[in-house]
């Protein structure tokens, strides 16, 4: 079974053990429309792939923390795409949770994925309890997607910086994205019983390109290629690296980040698939050739007004 098949299960598996028949069928039914069929999951991928490589023991600690990581990033993008943040109407291609089913509904959805997360990984509790080691990981991976989530550098405090008036653009993207992509690698390896220092550098640093790239799509993508509205980040004034470095500044700023990503994952059997993972994402989130064209079509249009 491939990484995405497995994680897909897991989601799968775990969101219908957490829920049940006395669930409100509305909440229910936001709550499966928020998290399936769901974007790249590349925080549970990255958590997974982590953990393989680091000689993961227990499958279950791992597809627990893989399925936390995406429960609260998708109760992020609820949140975000509210009336009071983003009031978007899009999300991964399909209408988003407070348009389809009310704002009050999509309220209480994001804030049920979050406890939903938690959940996921108290249900490990009976197959750990019999190992101290296991136990202690559970216990570090909770805290991991603590600090990942809350104040003061996850991504509720990531959220929060849009809401003030002077804002330092990478504290506020290290937060925002940055942070989960960190916890997924720290999760991945402390599920599999390994250090997780060596691998801060590697989610540091894609979630630092996954944001970059995000600001890069918002003005040369479209809604087909993002599956969600562009232009976002002009609309709403938020701080961006496309407009604080400039298009040009912010692509190179990416490649670089990637480099770095794949640079620093540390000497293991799984090093090179796991590099090969990171390059593809990276096209993936930056098409080269359509952020060429995109320079291309720019550049004749300026010609044009000159």
């Amino acid at each position: 079974m491939d990484i995405q098949a497995r994680i897909q299960n897991a989601m799968e598996r775990h969101f219908h053990q957490v829920l049940s028949a006395s669930t409100p069928p509305t909440l229910k039914a936001a709550m499966q429309h928020a998290v399936f069929p769901g974007g790249a999951r590349i925080r549970p991928q990255l958590c997974t792939a982590v953990a393989m490589v680091c000689g993961e023991d227990d499958t279950s600690l791992t597809d627990a923390g893989a399925v936390a990581l995406e429960l609260m990033h998708c109760a992020s993008l609820v949140h975000d795409d509210m009336p009071a943040f983003d009031n978007a109407l899009l999300r991964r291609g399909q209408t988003t949770v407070h348009a389809e089913f009310s704002e009050p509904i999509a309220l209480l959805t994001g804030d049920a994925l979050i406890v939903m997360a938690y959940q996921v990984l108290l249900s490990q509790r009976a197959q750990v309890r019999s190992s101290a080691a296991h136990s202690q990981r559970l216990l570090e991976m909770m805290d991991i997607l603590s600090q990942g989530v809350g104040a003061p550098s996850g991504i509720v405090a990531g959220q929060a910086w849009e809401c003030e008036t002077k804002v330092d653009l990478w504290q506020y993207q290290r937060a925002k994205t940055g942070a989960l992509f960190s916890a997924s690698t720290s999760l991945g390896a402390v599920a599999a019983g390994a250090n997780p220092a060596p691998w801060h550098v590697l989610g540091e640093s894609l979630g630092d390109a996954y944001q970059i790239a995000d600001d890069i799509r918002d003005v040369i993508g479209h809604m087909d290629m993002i599956g969600k509205p562009v232009g976002q980040d002009a609309e709403h004034g938020r701080p961006s690296a496309a407009q604080a470095l400039g298009l040009e500044g912010a692509n190179s700023q990416f490649k670089h980040l990637i480099d770095t990503a794949a640079k620093s994952v540390p000497d293991c059997v799984g090093r090179d698939l796991l590099r090969g993972m990171i390059f593809k994402e990276s096209e993936r989130l930056v098409p080269q050739q359509a952020y060429q064209a995109y320079l291309q079509t720019h550049q004749r249009t300026q010609v044009s007004m000159a």
